[in-house]
């Protein structure tokens, strides 16, 4: 084995490949951007250099720079993990030319499967049906809508480069097509510097199922059995399972039979990933493309099969023959991941940043693994991708998987930032889920529901820093002229933030319970107990439980997995008064792509206002509210910050 390896990456997936290369006692280099400073990997790591700026390009991109640092700190080998350079064919040359092994297949390997029109050749040329599309070199409109009318609608535009959803785009409308078709092109090309693209039909019922293959130099290629990633959300996975449900042993077998015969029909080497699209109601599969890496959902199979991935990479990059043979290979129990990231559910799982004040993980779970590069203090930014973790369990059957992912869920806290928790709950709570394999489409029918916030979320919140803030009789409310939480029942008016959103608070209480009324809202709220980081109340008479985290004069809430931030309130009537009801502020820091409305233009509630893009995605900004465009604050092509004001709406009602 090689005595030292650097991994080319960040986040967990550093921390994960430096955990099996320290077990198999190799020294470990780490790399960082400016913006990972003080990030775990950096801190996990023997060793560590710095790349340069916060951009990907100019840092985790950087293949010249990275070898610079690689030949420096004596590195024989380099992980890329799995996307920046994990894919990239010149880096992979790059590295044999400097005499340092790259961990993953050969470059030929990678650029045959990495365009995913090479990719169906070769599936076809082994045998394997592919989804019916288009994959030629004409790439006009004129000729691009043409084969769309004869695959017929619905159909999926994907970029030839792509991956990680970004460059895909369902239509299912021919007016909609020449919309969608400059979207993919435009995020292609900032994502990919290729904004070439493919047609597939799109297939109203279907499942999407990937095989784990690992092949050595000596001719051995063995599968590692399947993993179901149906449940996406912007064709990005956020929960999969090992192995794949309800599918029939033949199919399974000629699945994986096929993902075996891809991998020898290129001569692959390492680990990689054949994914399929599964047509349950006729019981057949259709090959999608190859990626060429370790997958982010690896875990799953790790635990159905004891084998640890990583190890049997660095084992088959360091020219030695698979430890185990297919017959070896068994699939036990059952796993499930939940892909836990910064993102906001009820605004169309937009991606947020900030600082991680506090966070504890559920450590003390049996058949319980956190995959994560977060702790205390990290922060989310807006350069990189917002997964924070991977939450894996295993059950020795899928639904007991299932509940322990559940149990799991909800002893996370994670304060400081809007997280997709309360959705990920959603789904592990959901009979449907439970009873049924999910199709590509499971959100399509569960997603509005489960991104939906609880009803009375901004009540909980007031009324926990009510009762929080009193603490037993003490704190800042005792001393509030005309409020108490004894004796005979008072009023009090006080302005308080939540989510941003600035409250005139009317509070009533009576000895036993709390009067909140804000804008035509009223509530009722009862503290049932209360301890050192957690509170049970009453709120309408339904019980809630919440966890939270004091930091400054700033109140972290987590109830039902829903994330609340509270600031200090001021009890004088004429305090600063929020920003107004029709601005409209940038979620997140970003390049105005877009404006889609003039100023002066009426407008409804959810019309379409510009189009910002952030992590290389574009993301659509709608009226908060109907009114009129009064003043449009930026132009397109403007760099704007996380809160700036970008337009502002007069209502209505003024």
């Amino acid at each position: 084995m090689f005595s030292s390896l650097l991994i080319a990456n960040r986040g967990e997936i550093a921390c994960r490949i430096i955990r099996t290369a320290r077990r198999l006692g190799v020294r470990t280099i780490a790399v960082y951007s400016d913006a990972d400073r003080g990030a775990m990997h950096v801190a996990d790591a023997d060793e560590a250099h710095a790349l340069g700026p916060p951009e990907a390009r100019l840092s985790y991109l950087n293949g010249a720079r990275i070898l610079e640092i690689a030949r420096a700190a004596g590195a024989e080998a380099i992980h890329p993990g799995y996307g920046f350079l994990s894919e990239n064919a010149e880096f992979a040359e790059a590295c044999a030319k400097h005499a340092i092994v790259f961990v993953g297949p050969t470059p030929r390997a990678i650029r045959r499967m990495g365009l995913k029109d090479e990719a169906k050749a070769v599936a076809r040329t082994a045998g394997v049906p592919v989804v019916p599309g288009y994959q030629g070199g004409e790439q006009s409109l004129e000729r691009l809508m043409k084969e769309s009318a004869a695959v017929g609608f619905p159909v999926i535009i994907k970029a030839v480069a792509g991956g990680g959803g970004r460059g895909m785009r369902a239509v299912g409308r021919p007016e909609d097509f020449a919309s969608a078709l400059e979207a993919c092109r435009r995020e292609a090309r900032a994502a990919f510097g290729d904004d070439r693209v493919l047609l597939e039909k799109y297939f109203a019922v279907a499942r999407h199922v990937e095989v784990q293959v690992m092949a050595d130099a000596h001719g051995n290629v063995i599968h590692l059995f399947e993993r179901d990633c149906s449940i996406q959300r912007r064709h990005q996975k956020i929960i999969e399972e090992a192995p794949a449900p309800d599918i029939p042993a033949a199919v399974r077998a000629k699945m994986l039979e096929a993902a075996v015969a891809i991998a020898r029909a290129v001569d692959y080497r390492n680990a990689g990933t054949v994914e399929f699209l599964y047509e349950p109601q006729h019981g057949r599969f259709f090959f999608m493309e190859m990626n060429t890496r370790l997958q982010v959902e690896h875990p799953v199979t790790e635990m159905i099969t004891g084998l640890d991935l990583v190890e049997l990479q660095l084992l088959v990059a360091n020219g030695e023959k698979l430890p185990v043979s297919q017959p070896q290979v068994e699939a036990n129990g059952h796993a499930v991941e939940a892909r836990l990231y910064a993102e906001d559910p009820a605004q169309g799982f937009l991606p947020q940043t900030g600082r991680v004040h506090e966070v504890v993980w559920p450590t003390d779970i049996a058949n319980c693994r956190i995959d994560t590069g977060i702790e205390k203090g990290s922060e989310i930014g807006s350069y990189y991708d917002s997964m924070i973790a991977k939450i894996i369990t295993w059950g020795p059957g899928r639904n007991d998987a299932i509940e322990k992912l559940r149990v799991a869920l909800d002893r996370t806290l994670l304060f400081g930032l809007k997280t997709n928790k309360a959705f990920l709950l959603s789904v592990a709570r959901d009979s449907h889920f439970r009873r049924e394999a999910p199709t590509t489409q499971f959100l399509e029918h569960f997603g509005d529901e489960a991104s939906r916030p609880l009803q009375s979320l901004v009540a909980m919140g007031c009324a926990a820093w009510l009762f929080i803030s009193n603490g037993n009789g003490g704190g800042p409310w005792s001393d509030m002229a005309g409020w108490t939480l004894s004796g005979a029942p008072r009023l009090a008016r006080c302005k308080l933030s939540v989510q941003g959103r600035m409250l005139d608070l009317l509070v009533r209480f009576d000895g036993r319970l709390l009067l909140l009324s804000f804008g035509k809202e009223r509530h009722t709220a009862e503290s049932l107990s209360i301890e050192r980081n957690s509170l049970k109340l009453l709120i309408d008479g339904v019980p809630a439980a919440l966890s939270f985290h004091r930091w400054g004069p700033q109140l972290f809430i987590d109830v039902s997995g829903n994330h609340l931030t509270i600031s200090e309130p001021e009890f004088s009537s004429g305090a600063s008064a929020g920003p107004a009801e029709g601005s409209v502020r940038a979620p997140m820091p970003g390049r105005v792509l877009r404006l889609e409305i003039a100023q002066g233009t009426p407008v409804r509630s959810g019309d379409r206002l510009l189009l910002l893009e952030a992590m290389k995605m574009e993301h659509v900004l709608r009226a908060p509210v109907a009114g009129t465009l009064s003043d449009l604050l930026v132009a397109e092509g403007d760099q704007v910050r996380e809160g700036d004001v970008l337009c502002v709406i007069v209502p209505e009602h003024e």
